[in-house]
């Protein structure tokens, strides 16, 4: 299998990083050579956070160039537009429809942009939007807004449901499990 290319993008403290170890855990245990690369910028004080996830028979770099992804998982609708230059031209981006304020538009110097999903759409990608806010808090946390991504990225691998679970029971406490375990059936099922 040639190597597949997943990028994560959003902002710090959203749980993309666990994302990408959830997928690095899950990709691993299915047998594939996978190399994960993460770069947290600001993400600290609410700046973008990309990972780049490879998975396939062989992989020897963990960097995906731009127009190579295969996916981007957009945990923000500002960070969708600002990679979608690196997605396939047959890519799918999946986005969580929920806004934040980055800090120019916080402080007031600039306004947020209207329609920028039209606005990524229009670029001729397949885009696959989810209230991902809505669904975590309906699992019993807003802080899983990750993993119902990942429920909803899930529908495009060819990997077992329950082998996705297994990912979540390895890679989240003991404590967290149930409510990830749902945020993940409800991004599956929407």
């Amino acid at each position: 299998m040639s190597a597949k290319n997943i990028m994560i993008v959003g902002v710090g403290g959203q749980g993309s990083l666990l994302a990408s170890k959830l997928l690095g855990r899950l990709l691993v245990d299915e047998g594939f050579d996978v190399k994960v690369s993460e770069v947290h910028g600001m993400s600290q004080r609410g700046g973008s956070v990309v990972t780049y996830v490879r998975f396939g028979d062989k992989v020897y770099s963990p960097i995906i160039d731009e127009g190579e992804a295969d996916f981007i998982v957009s945990f923000e609708k500002i960070e969708a537009a600002r990679y979608i230059k690196d997605l396939r031209k047959d890519g799918t981006i999946i986005v969580n429809t929920q806004q934040i304020d980055p800090m120019p538009v916080i402080i007031g110097s600039e306004e947020y942009p209207k329609d920028i999903l039209s606005e990524v759409e229009s670029k001729g990608v397949k885009v696959d939007a989810i209230d991902a806010l809505t669904l975590a808090t309906q699992a019993g946390s807003a802080k899983a807004c990750n993993i119902v991504l990942m429920g909803k990225l899930a529908k495009y691998l060819d990997i077992p449901y329950d082998k996705w679970e297994s990912a979540i029971e390895k890679c989240v406490k003991p404590a967290f499990i149930d409510i990830n375990k749902k945020a993940f059936a409800l991004g599956y099922e929407n």
